[in-house]
C-alpha cells in the first residue's frame, strides 16, 4: 500500500510571531514543533502499513528547519521524507499550500491513500486536506475517527459528526483527515531514531515541481490577512449599595440600560 502523510511544522504556541509587513507567521528562527494533529495521521499510516504492507512518505512544506519535523516522522515509522522548500512558497494560504502539496503528490505519481491531521494549530482552518483532494480531483473525507476496512478499491470509514458518527465507503485513491479519537500515537523507537538520522531527505523547490510563481506562495493565495491584532479585554466594575431589594432593583435597571444601549 502506497501511503502519503502531509505534515506541518508549526510554531510553539508560546513563540508565535507575526511579520508586521506581510501579516503572516514568522517561521524562521522560531521554536517549532510537529503539528500535534499530524501525529495521529502518522500513527494511522504506520498502522495501515503494518496491516497491509507498503511504504509511507511524509511531505512537509516549510523552511529548511522543517527537516527536524520530517526526521521526527521517520522516528515514528515513516519511510521516506520530502521537504518542499522555496522562498516562492512563503505566505501561502490554504489554497496555495494544498496546490503545492498536490503538485508534489503528482510528482510521486500519487498514492493509494493520503492522510492529514484534522487541522494545524497555527491556523485552525482544516482546509488543506480537502484542498489537496480538490486539486487532485479525488474523493476526500474529513474528521475520520476510525478506519474499518481497506480493499484494493475502497476504504470504509467512520466520520465523526456532531450527533455521533457516519459510516461511509469511498473509492481509492482518496484523501482523509483524521481526528485525535482515531488512535494513540506511539513514541519514537530506538530503531526509528537511528533511521531518522540516516534517511535521505529530498528537497524540492518550485522548479522541481514545475510550478509558476504566480500560482504559489503569497502570489497564488486568493485570501490574504489584512491585519492581525490582540483583542482588548476591558473590565467595567459597578458597585451597588443598599439592602438586598434595593441592590436587585439597581442591578435590573443597570442591565436594562445596557440592553437598550445595544
Amino acid at each position: 500500500m502506497k501511503l502519503i502523510v502531509c505534515i506541518k511544522q508549526v510554531p510553539d504556541t508560546t513563540e508565535i510571531k507575526i511579520d508586521p509587513v506581510t501579516n503572516t507567521l514568522v517561521r524562521e528562527g522560531v521554536e517549532s514543533i510537529l503539528n500535534p494533529f499530524d501525529a495521529y495521521a502518522i500513527e494511522e499510516a504506520v498502522r495501515l502499513k503494518e496491516q497491509h504492507g507498503g511504504n509511507i512518505t511524509a511531505i512537509c512544506m516549510g523552511p529548511p528547519q522543517a527537516e527536524a519535523t520530517l526526521r521526527e516522522a521517520v522516528s515514528l515509522g515513516v519511510d521516506d521524507i520530502i521537504l518542499l522548500s522555496d522562498r516562492k512558497f512563503a505566505g501561502a494560504d490554504t489554497w496555495a499550500t494544498s496546490y503545492t502539496l498536490a503538485a508534489a503528490i503528482r510528482k510521486l505519481e500519487g498514492a493509494d491513500l493520503i492522510l492529514t491531521g484534522q487541522q494545524a494549530i497555527d491556523g485552525d482552518t482544516a482546509q488543506v486536506g480537502p484542498g489537496i483532494a480538490a486539486h487532485l480531483n479525488i474523493p476526500q473525507t474529513c474528521f475520520v475517527r476510525k478506519i474499518e476496512e481497506v480493499s484494493s478499491c475502497n476504504i470504509t470509514l467512520q466520520r465523526l459528526m456532531e450527533d455521533g458518527s457516519d459510516r461511509i465507503r469511498i473509492k481509492l485513491p482518496a484523501v482523509i483527515s483524521v481526528v485525535k479519537e482515531i488512535n494513540t500515537p506511539r513514541l519514537p523507537s530506538l530503531r526509528g531514531k537511528r533511521n531518522a538520522k540516516s534517511v535521505e531527505l529530498k528537497v524540492w523547490n518550485a522548479d522541481d515541481l514545475g510550478l509558476d510563481e504566480k500560482d504559489i506562495g503569497l502570489n497564488g493565495s486568493p485570501t490574504q490577512v489584512l491585519n492581525i491584532f490582540t483583542p482588548k479585554h476591558e473590565k467595567i466594575t459597578q458597585k451597588f449599595e443598599g439592602n438586598s431589594d434595593e441592590a436587585v432593583e439597581l442591578i435590573v435597571k443597570s442591565l436594562h440600560d445596557l440592553t437598550k444601549g445595544t
